[in-house]
């Protein structure tokens, strides 16, 4: 797959769909992936709708993985879908947390004050 950025996109039916990356979105999300990849790898995966929530990359020997943070995750589904956080928070769980779309499937990450509450 090198050389093809893809994204995994939540559909409203349900589903995730991909695309390459490059393929549609703003010129500001384009330049933030465009430099993630070229710095880490052409393989990085992406969830449309979430560049705002990106942390890090996580690296390794065998791949690199955008992290996102799931609360900023979850604000942003609210905003752009107006329900709420529960809502929001099963709705991302089911469509993008749970897919798997390969080795370089990005990481979703709670930081531990939002686990115990006290952090």
């Amino acid at each position: 797959m090198k050389n093809q950025k893809l994204s995994v996109r939540p559909t409203k039916s349900g589903g995730t769909r991909t695309r390459k990356h490059g393929e549609g979105g703003s010129k500001e999300t384009m330049d933030k992936r465009e430099q993630l990849a070229n710095r880490y790898s052409d393989d990085l995966l992406f969830a449309d709708g979430y560049d705002d929530a990106i942390i890090g990359v996580a690296i390794g020997f065998d791949a690199s993985r955008v992290i996102y943070d799931v609360q900023k995750m979850i604000e942003a589904c609210m905003k752009n879908s107006n329900i709420s956080y529960d809502e929001a928070a099963e709705w991302l769980d089911y469509n993008t947390f749970g897919a798997y779309v390969g080795p370089d499937t990005p990481i979703y990450m709670e930081g531990c004050e939002d686990v115990d509450g006290n952090y």
